[in-house]
């Protein structure tokens, strides 16, 4: 049965706007949250990142839903010693129930300290052995690494839970699929697409569980929910590796000016029709997926929730139940 999940957007949101709407989901129904973790928002126009560290240590406070970093980067911007650290102490905070999100992460977060921005494969490579070091850190045990991209000197983690957090790797390419499949203990993936579940699968993701997410723009007046959208996140449409390498905020907004409202009037649920609605959540049910957390975009939270909870919401749990 597909559990479903609200997406707490950190580059859009003030720390407290966040904490509310944690607050509102799980009055709503969801079943989880998901959280993103950046250095920079995509654009100027989204306006905000607080550190994902400070605030699942503070949902952990307002809330008792699961909570799931989408995604975390553990390989540049911050060692995978301190990543370790970090998730493990989130673990015992929420009483066991967070889980790591990882990916290969984006030049836009990992590049600010001045270290080069590597090619995927050699991302791939480092997100690898990132996640050697962090589950090893996990055991409690004293740790000394030496490997191709990370060292590590007697480390030793004195705060951890009583289980491990699991560690999702996202990918969307089958390369990385094959990876999350191979080292990692569930799959992290934007869009709901079965092959690429079923790679995930055959690669030794058999049993494990498949994690997804998605933006709408709940609003009584579809264009100006399209308008929302495009004010706010047109670099969702952007193609390509363009998201993993352009390295500013800057940088997207140049080229999200070949984003057009047309464009978001396609591609991203717009509006306050249930059925548009339900059929883009369920889309991942049928892919596959276990977890799918939805995303608000604008500033109309309430509506958003109530209008989730009273029809979308019923509709998707009888579909899928």
């Amino acid at each position: 049965m597909t559990r479903y999940g609200y997406f707490l957007s950190s580059e859009e949101f003030t720390p407290h706007e966040l904490l509310d709407q944690a607050r509102m989901a799980e009055e709503a129904g969801f079943e989880g949250l998901a959280i993103s973790d950046h250095f920079h928002p995509w654009n100027d126009e989204q306006g905000e990142s607080p550190f994902v560290w400070s605030m699942i240590g503070a949902l952990s406070q307002v809330t008792s839903l699961p909570v799931t970093t989408l995604v975390t980067c553990p390989t540049v911007r911050m060692h995978p010693v301190i990543n370790a650290q970090a998730a493990a102490t989130a673990a015992v905070l929420t009483g066991g129930a967070f889980r790591f999100g990882l990916g290969s992460g984006e030049a836009l977060n990992e590049h600010i300290l001045g270290d080069g921005w590597p090619d995927a494969d050699v991302r791939l490579d480092m997100l690898e052995e990132a996640v050697e070091v962090i589950r090893k850190l996990f055991s409690g045990d004293r740790v000394t690494h030496r490997g191709t991209h990370y060292t590590v000197q007697n480390a030793r983690l004195y705060t951890i839970p009583d289980q491990p957090a699991p560690l999702y790797i996202s990918g969307f390419g089958p390369r990385a699929a094959e990876l999350a499949g191979r080292i990692g203990d569930g799959f992290v993936t934007m869009q709901p697409d079965a092959a690429l579940v079923e790679r995930f699968r055959k690669s030794g993701g058999e049993g494990k569980p498949v994690v997804g997410g998605l933006k709408v723009c709940w609003d009584t007046d579809r264009r100006r929910a399209v308008r929302t959208v495009h004010r706010l996140w047109p670099n969702e449409q952007l193609p390509g590796e363009l998201p993993q390498i352009l390295p500013t905020p800057e940088h997207f907004e140049q080229a999200s000016t070949l984003v057009t409202e047309g464009m978001i009037a396609d591609a991203v649920v717009c509006g306050a029709d249930p059925d548009e609605h339900v059929e883009a959540v369920a889309a991942y049910a049928r892919a596959g997926f276990d977890e799918v957390y939805v995303n608000q975009i604008g500033p109309d939270q309430r509506h958003f929730f109530d209008f989730y909870q009273s029809t979308v919401l019923p509709r998707l749990t009888a579909a899928t139940s």
